[in-house]
């Protein structure tokens, strides 16, 4: 989502379902802008959540929101903190 060329995906990822979102990390590879070049770390998660949410019109709290609800309704075995 993050590359410049990537305007297809995000305009993919506007379009899917918001119960459907997750965001993910190919750690160690591809790491998102502005990390291009460098190792990828969990930690730039962030940076692809940020993106999601302006492709989708929301702020980067709502996207944060969004997803975690959706990581632990698909992954239900896993306590909520």
């Amino acid at each position: 989502l993050t590359f410049k060329r990537s305007e297809e995906l995000r305009e993919i990822a506007a379009n899917v379902p918001r119960d459907r979102l997750l965001v993910e990390t190919d750690a160690p590879y591809l790491a998102p802008q502005p990390f291009r070049g460098k190792r990828n770390e969990p930690a730039y998660v962030k940076e692809t959540a940020a993106v999601l949410a302006k492709a989708i019109g929301v702020a980067d709290e709502e996207i944060a929101e969004i997803t975690t609800d959706n990581f632990f309704r698909l992954f239900s075995k896993t306590p909520r903190p």
